[in-house]
């Protein structure tokens, strides 16, 4: 699909920007023209790939090892990251884990981590960003949710509470922050083919698949399509919204 440069002069930030959902919106916002600051944990050594692939587009693109659900590391990088680049524009909260049980049965340590990195990590993440972007008087901030956070679902019983947290999270910011010009979204992706959506039983994906209206399983790029529209002007007058990308599910 080819993109237009409709963020030409921006600067994102990707939390887990080199793998699924967070690459493929990485490499939307570069062929559109911004530059990029992406956090992973991974080792910086493990990302020179992907980082020579998005660089080739020729936007700037640097990386941080960061663990965003760790408040002390975020406020010490990330402010210092976006003064080195001179701003930010806009963030995408997009990293995420899953430690799916039944709730009878789910320890505190897999409700504490799917909280922390699902959720407080955008809390760490917003609070480094909002002084940049209030000085502006804009901004676009995009929380990845899930369909899971609209609906439940069984044994999810963290993911779902983390997901919906981030809605809440989401529409109230909006409020906060929308006389200073910058708006917050959530994208509420349904069943996307990713690493951690691949370790599913076949006959689960096919079963998930049956209920989609599309009759298929999105992708990463459906999702970064989205998330395109919502960090550009074309978006320019919505805010506080849920979009979902499900296919109709």
């Amino acid at each position: 699909m080819e993109i237009p440069q409709i963020l030409t002069g921006k600067a994102a930030i990707v939390t887990g920007g080199v793998r699924g959902i967070g690459r493929a919106i990485s490499e939307a916002f570069a062929k559109a023209g911004a530059d990029l600051i992406l956090t992973t944990t991974r080792d910086k050594s493990a990302c020179g790939e992907v980082l020579d692939h998005l660089r080739s587009f020729g936007g700037r693109v640097e990386l941080l090892k960061l663990n965003v659900s760790d408040k002390t590391e975020v406020a010490a990088q990330l402010p210092e990251a976006v003064t080195a680049f001179g701003g930010v524009d806009i963030l995408v909260n997009n990293a995420g884990i899953t430690r799916d049980g039944l709730m009878l049965r789910m320890s505190e340590q897999d409700w504490d981590e799917v909280l922390a990195v699902d959720l407080k990590s955008a809390f760490n993440t917003v609070q480094a960003v909002l002084p940049f972007m209030s000085r502006k008087r804009s901004g676009s901030i995009i929380n990845i949710s899930s369909v899971v956070g609209l609906t439940g679902n069984a044994g999810q019983c963290n993911y779902a509470a983390a997901k919906a947290g981030l809605i809440g999270m989401s529409k109230s910011l909006a409020r906060e922050m929308g006389p200073r010009g910058i708006r917050t979204n959530c994208i509420a992706p349904g069943f996307i083919c990713t690493d951690m959506t691949a370790k599913l039983p076949e006959q689960m994906a096919q079963d998930w698949k049956n209920r989609v209206a599309l009759r298929r399983l999105g992708t990463p790029e459906d999702v970064a399509g989205v998330a395109l529209f919502l960090a550009s002007d074309l978006s320019a007058y919505v805010n506080g919204e849920v979009i979902g990308c499900t296919g109709c599910m």
